[in-house]
């Protein structure tokens, strides 16, 4: 077989069984794929066609559940420019309980991703999802951005993010500051997701997060509000739980334990809603 011919383009033609979710504001399309009939080499323009908001279904991403021979699935997350991303917090959560739904996997169940092997458990409408341990924490960068500096937090939560504390996010123009931190030298060549965060009062979180894939403002992020709430804990002494309170409005509830420098047994809860469920046409491929 030649590697280098185009993928046969899709036919929908009896409809492709897909679900709408969200959490805490990330929309997904999800799919079982376990079939195979959206093949590696066809996902990336599916994805990127399907995204799209007004022409087709619109999402900031699809999550295809398919088959493994260690754990109950595995996914494969795509954002919506149809790049492969490692992991998503709220996608996650989302794909648990898709399968628990599908009867796919259990409550419980443990499933294949390219940042590891992740185990959830669903909690009703909720779904709480023990993460890979955090890596790459590095603090009090300073970053030159249009003639400004910027003291930048990072940490890896399955994908790279960068924090940066505020006393005002709702004033901060969050796409054009977050671009050119996501694209940064200090990031390069992967670039990073973006995220400004507020303690509140009552310690609390507020959080408002530059996606990379998406290349735009999403209203929740899960590894970004992970990560926040962990350099909360290294620069303001903020416990777990931690409760993160994205655009998308649900609270995010963060889990973790604390010691030598890193974290460890890093949870992740909070609501992973169907929207709707339905099947895409060919139409929505055009």
């Amino acid at each position: 077989m030649n590697s280098n011919a185009k993928p046969q383009p899709l036919n929908l033609a009896n409809g492709l069984p897909f679900y709408k979710m969200n959490g805490s504001g990330n929309d997904f399309i999800l799919i079982d794929n376990r079939g195979g009939l959206i093949s590696e080499t066809a996902s990336a323009e599916f994805v990127t066609t399907v995204c799209r908001r007004q022409l087709s279904a619109g999402a900031d991403g699809v999550i295809l559940i398919e088959n493994s021979k260690c754990v109950d699935f595995k996914w494969r997350f795509y954002n919506s420019d149809g790049s492969l991303a490692e992991m998503c917090g709220n996608g996650a959560r989302c794909a648990a309980r898709f399968a628990w739904l599908r009867g796919i996997a259990g409550q419980r169940s443990s499933f294949e991703t390219l940042a590891g092997v992740i185990s959830a458990e669903v909690i009703g409408k909720r779904v709480k999802i023990k993460m890979t341990d955090p890596s790459d924490i590095r603090m009090d960068m300073s970053i030159e951005i249009a003639g400004r500096t910027y003291s930048v937090h990072g940490v890896n939560t399955g994908v790279p993010h960068a924090v940066l504390l505020s006393d005002d996010i709702e004033n901060i123009d969050v796409v054009a500051a977050g671009r050119q931190i996501r694209h940064h030298p200090t990031f390069a060549p992967a670039g990073t997701n973006v995220n400004f965060v507020m303690v509140q009062t009552d310690g609390s979180l507020s959080i408002r997060t530059y996606e990379r894939g998406v290349e735009d403002e999403t209203l929740a992020c899960g590894t970004g509000a992970v990560a926040v709430a962990l350099i909360a804990a290294m620069t303001r002494g903020a416990s777990t739980p931690v409760s993160v309170f994205p655009r998308g409005g649900p609270e995010l509830t963060i889990y973790f334990q604390a010691g030598n420098g890193g974290f460890t047994d890093v949870f992740l809860e909070g609501d992973a809603r169907v929207v709707y469920k339905g099947r895409l046409w060919n139409e929505a491929l055009v």
